[in-house]
């Protein structure tokens, strides 16, 4: 169930409007500046709940260890002047192949929670996924942001009648697809959190654990059955699930180890992708998040295979920084650098990216949740 595609508000950048330097900046003009503005806002507790993975944080590192171990092969005099990074997914044109990944407990890094998020996907033009983990909650989300192009996403603390009443809801209010995260079987050991005794308010309240616990592939099976929206199955991390995926006629398999927080000693999602997007064969869309904060980071993965890239902890940095208004900053900031980047890979658009963009590379940076922030003084940022 899709919207008949509008045509696009968004205009293709010039060579001349990226070289353009500004008589004036804006407070913020570079990613990293929304973490050190994140950590002066928030609390240790907070802070330590965005930034930190389980156990030994193994499966994080990992997530950017293979994205830094690719490097990029550009093509040079392929004219250039002008960069259209917008694409078509869900029925609508969107301005960049980038949605904002399902993050529970929002509230906690600023009183409007989903809210802004969700008003800041549809001010900018990307896709927001709101966790069913946190307030306000599906409907006064949607009447918040009703013009968003909104994606629902469900933890399952209930029996069948539980998920076909958070479907229905999602379906009456305008969400366009459904999501089901699939690797929170059994909460995480999150040491940073343990070590400080903190516990969100969203994982204070929650219960039902035992019904994600038996969450099985009848449940996705029925859902696709007897509803009429695209399935997304959130937390694939190997073909072989990604083949029963389609087979249950998943819409959307997403590429996720939910970002290092829930299995350690998990592969990087990059390393993840290829064979899952082999294996899908074209038979379903792709989505894939995982230490994805950088514009290159998005061109790695759409020239990888994937539809969409989720970014996760660095809108929350941006709404910890500045509410609404600095998640769409930072996208601001992140869609210059992939036009910069598109355009010196010698491409004009995402369709125009292949894997041969792309080459096996050594890192050069110690992997780490801030790694692709070389200026940030790392030290200053542990817990």
């Amino acid at each position: 169930m899709q919207d008949t595609p509008n045509p696009s508000p968004f205009r293709a950048t010039t060579s001349a409007a990226l070289d353009a330097r500004p008589a004036t900046f804006h407070e913020l003009e570079c990613l990293h500046e929304f973490i050190a503005k994140a950590r002066a806002n928030l609390k240790q507790g907070e802070w330590d709940y965005v930034s930190g993975g389980s156990e030994s944080e193994t499966t994080l590192k990992r997530n950017r260890m293979a994205l830094d171990s690719i490097a990029l092969r550009p093509r040079v005099l392929r004219d250039v002047s002008k960069i259209d990074a917008t694409v078509e997914r869900l029925g609508r044109r969107i301005r960049l192949p980038v949605l904002l990944a399902p993050i529970g407990s929002l509230e906690c890094l600023n009183p409007e929670g989903a809210v802004a998020m969700a008003r800041a996907a549809g001010k900018f033009g990307v896709p927001h996924v709101l966790s069913s983990s946190g307030d306000p909650g599906l409907v006064p989300v949607a009447q918040a942001a009703p013009d968003a192009l909104r994606i629902y996403q469900l933890y399952v603390r209930g029996d069948d009648a539980f998920v076909d009443d958070r479907v229905r809801q999602a379906i009456d209010h305008g969400y366009k697809a459904f999501c089901f995260t699939v690797d929170t079987a059994i909460y995480s050991r999150r040491e940073r959190d343990i070590t400080k005794r903190f516990v969100v308010l969203g994982r204070r309240r929650a219960s039902g654990h035992s019904f994600q616990a038996g969450l099985s592939w009848r449940t996705i099976a029925r859902v696709k059955e007897k509803f009429d929206i695209p399935v997304v199955v959130k937390g694939i991390a190997t073909a072989e699930d990604a083949q029963i995926a389609v087979e249950h006629g998943v819409d959307w398999v997403y590429v996720s180890n939910h970002g290092g927080r829930q299995l350690d000693h998990g592969r990087g999602s990059m390393d993840v992708l290829p064979e899952v997007v082999q294996a899908i064969a074209g038979r379903a869309k792709v989505i894939v998040d995982g230490s994805m904060c950088r514009g290159t980071d998005v061109i790695k993965g759409i020239a990888a295979g994937a539809d969409l890239v989720g970014i996760g902890r660095m809108q929350c940095y941006a709404l910890a920084a500045g509410g609404t208004d600095g998640v769409v900053r930072m996208l601001e900031v992140l869609e210059d650098e992939i036009h910069r980047a598109l355009a010196n890979c010698g491409v004009t658009g995402f369709a125009g990216l292949e894997k041969a963009h792309l080459h096996p590379a050594i890192p050069v940076t110690p992997p780490h949740v801030f790694s692709a922030f070389p200026l940030l003084r790392v030290e200053d940022y542990r817990y």
